[in-house]
């Protein structure tokens, strides 16, 4: 891969000052002239285990154009490296002229590239190399919670990171508050569910919860009900009179949540169709639950 202008290095380059946001140019190296190649520092086969494992758990590989421009809204000093295509510079120039600022490489790269660099065709045009957000602890996440009605979403074995992307970018657009974690779940935000979640992945924050009696009681302590959502035998969703501080809890893609969990929420709850098919799919049923939650508002 090259650069815009051709050359290969990360850092920005002097002498001749910077032109359209690019960084400045600085005189050809013999290293220049070997064949493009990917980034130093992204996995191939000789990458060391152990630094490639511990810069992966440090750090998030986003792609997708409103995911990128949400995090560098929110938090543009997670952004390390940026790659685009030609094609997204005028889109992307605060971007640019900000990592130029900053002395936070970019290149312009090929499809080819790019889509290498994603490990997904559905890079948008733009991919970035940031800085993980850790989930925040449930103690801290409750004692800076405002008052009044307040929505979140427990995620009893979801895994599917699509599904995480459509999760976040509803919880998103309804200004759900958090979505909670069990304490030993694997599942975080990946470059997938960041581009699914369309921004929403740097609106609503994760929180990692304790043990889960621990975290029943503190949510409790803070006013909220927790509701099992159950594919039957539950109240009717839409006849249901919902708490204002609500937990909806979501079982796993397939087998749903552990018995033990759904015997501890205060409602158990089940969205009313057809029987056409057996349920919705975790994503679809939390936007429709999201929905009913803020038109009780």
């Amino acid at each position: 891969m090259r650069d815009r202008d051709g050359n290969s290095p990360w850092t920005p380059r002097g002498p001749r000052p910077p032109r359209d946001g690019a960084p400045p140019r600085r005189a050809p190296r013999r290293d220049d002239a070997r064949p493009a190649a990917l980034p130093s520092g992204l996995p191939t086969d000789e990458t060391p285990a152990h630094p490639a494992r511990e810069r992966r758990d440090a750090e998030l590989r986003l792609y997708g154009l409103n995911a990128v421009r949400a995090l560098f809204a929110r938090r543009p000093e997670a952004l390390r490296k940026l790659y685009l295509l030609e094609a997204r510079i005028p889109q992307l120039q605060p971007l640019l002229k900000w990592c130029v600022a900053h002395r936070v490489g970019y290149r312009v790269v090929d499809e080819a590239d790019l889509q290498k660099l994603a490990a997904s065709a559905h890079h948008e045009g733009v991919v970035a190399d940031v800085l993980r957000e850790e989930p925040q602890p449930l103690s801290s996440w409750l004692r800076d919670l405002p008052a009044g009605p307040q929505c979140a979403l427990w995620l009893d074995g979801v895994g599917n990171p699509h599904n995480l992307g459509a999760i976040l970018r509803s919880a998103a657009h309804f200004g759900i508050a958090a979505i909670l974690l069990p304490k030993h779940a694997t599942l975080s935000l990946s470059g997938a569910a960041a581009r699914v979640a369309e921004g929403g992945a740097e609106a609503v924050p994760l929180v990692r919860l304790g043990r889960e009696d621990n975290s029943i009681a503190q949510l409790r302590g803070a006013g909220f009900q927790l509701a099992a959502t159950v594919v039957r035998g539950g109240s009717d969703l839409f006849q249901a009179a919902l708490p204002r501080r609500l937990v909806y809890v979501l079982g796993a893609e397939g087998e749903g949540m552990s018995p033990e969990l759904a015997a501890a929420c205060d409602l158990r709850l089940s969205i009313p169709g057809t029987g056409a098919v057996e349920s919705l799919n975790v994503a679809a049923a939390t936007a429709v639950l999201l929905a009913a939650w803020a038109r009780g508002g």
